[in-house]
């Protein structure tokens, strides 16, 4: 039995586990995203935000901590030059699973995991969506969209 199991085991033990975390990790920091299966890709997530949470205070201390769970000096630099000026604002959730399908061989559920900022594709929209109002129910609108469908209104007549 398994009680008060915390984390996935990935059918591996403890070495091999952590190599597996640890060139995911890498991999995912130097690519900005990466296919895996699903259980990786959670396990993976757990794995590497504290990291960039770590990545945040650009210390030697964070640097040296962050080094002995990747083991790789460019994955390193590339986490504090790079990866966390973009995500120096958000207070969490650096990264985003997206579920792909199933692969042919073996039918395992398979998932892209990606650092949310470094997606312009989702970052381009929202940016451009977001004008700073927020959306209300009913109520009073503001004056200058009020002014604005007054102008339109007298402009049809």
């Amino acid at each position: 039995m398994r009680h008060g199991k915390k984390f996935n085991h990935l059918g591996r033990q403890k070495g091999h586990r952590r190599a597996l975390l640890r060139n995911l990790s890498i991999a995912l920091i130097e690519h900005k995203r990466i296919n895996t299966t699903l259980a990786k890709a959670k396990a993976l997530r757990v794995y590497v935000e504290p990291l960039i949470t770590r990545s945040k205070t650009d210390t030697q201390h964070s640097r040296r901590t962050v080094f002995s769970y990747l083991q790789n000096k460019y994955a390193v630099t590339e986490l504090f030059s790079n990866v966390s000026p973009k995500v120096a604002g958000r207070p969490g959730g650096y990264t985003r699973v997206i579920k792909t399908g199933f692969r042919k061989g073996d039918g395992a559920e398979m998932a892209m995991i990606e650092l949310v900022d470094f997606n312009d594709i989702y970052t381009n929209s929202k940016g451009a969506k977001k004008g700073g109002s927020r959306r209300r129910r009913g109520g009073k609108k503001k004056a200058g969209a009020a002014a604005a469908t007054t102008a339109a209104a007298q402009e049809e007549e």
